[in-house]
């Protein structure tokens, strides 16, 4: 009788109180998607690139750190990656070095940004990045778009440094915050030579040839687009940063694996 007792009084036991003695079965999550074989490192093909990956950071212009970016790397295709790697070469003769802000970009990191155009409260980084164009204009303006070439794996932005290439400090969140297009001792401190704007600056001042851009700035601005033109790449007029390796391997297809080592297979 105590055992039938015992038996029956398991039997009794609420759904809830068998499933917490229950072993428990793992959940598995949803496998990320990898990188064709076709895409690399950069640092693995020219380690000397100065890489200074802006949107793993908060100084960029959501303010936060963007989704999708797992570690502050460069990925590209690898015809992109050498074709910087001929550039650099170039560029280190002349007492310059390559400095990239971004290069592949996962889908998930657009359909963030198209995310925070949407949420026109959220207005933090306007005085550095977009001083004088509306939030609301942002989608009309085309400075922000569903899909980006980045996204392809064979654009990059980047820039040029003199050196010895000193550090640039890091962007305290908070801090008081300069137009893009101010003077460079007046903007945010960046090592690079003086290309007119910042990067990711929202302004017709960031067009390549804008006419506004004299001197020293506007070569600075030809020495990268020669350099690269040179090397295979297209500039996008109204970036001076921004330049598509071509012919791309990937023209019509837009990845969606996270910037990490572990996406990469080869």
């Amino acid at each position: 009788m105590p055992r039938l007792a015992v038996a029956l009084r398991a039997l009794a036991l609420p759904v809830a109180a068998l499933l917490a003695i229950a072993p428990s079965t793992p959940a598995h999550a949803k496998p990320e998607p990898k990188a064709p074989k076709e895409f690399v490192a950069l640092g693995d093909v020219d380690p000397t690139i100065r890489q200074e990956i802006r949107y793993f950071t908060p100084h960029n212009f959501t303010g936060d750190p963007v989704d999708g970016y797992r570690r502050p790397m460069c990925v590209l295709t690898r015809p992109a990656a050498e074709a910087l790697h001929r550039a650099q070469r170039q560029l280190l003769r002349r007492g310059y070095t390559l400095k990239v802000y971004d290069c592949y970009r996962p889908q998930r990191a657009v359909n963030g940004f198209v995310e925070w155009a949407k949420d026109l409260d959220d207005q933090r980084m306007k005085g550095e990045f977009y001083p004088r164009v509306d939030k609301s204009r942002l989608f009309e303006d085309g400075y922000i778009a569903a899909k980006s070439g980045h996204s392809r794996g064979s654009t990059v932005d980047l820039t040029i440094v003199p050196l010895p290439a000193l550090p640039t400090r890091p962007y305290v969140p908070g801090e008081k915050l300069a137009p893009c297009y101010a003077a460079k001792e007046d903007r945010f401190p960046d090592n690079s030579v003086d290309m007119g704007t910042g990067y990711d600056c929202f302004d017709t001042l960031s067009h390549t040839l804008d006419p506004r851009i004299t001197g020293a700035q506007r070569a600075n601005r030809l020495l990268l687009k020669s350099t690269l033109e040179q090397r295979g790449f297209v500039n996008l007029a109204e970036e001076w940063w921004h330049y598509t390796y071509q012919p791309e391997p990937f023209p019509d297809t837009y990845f969606d694996f996270p910037v990490a080592r572990r996406s990469l297979t080869g």
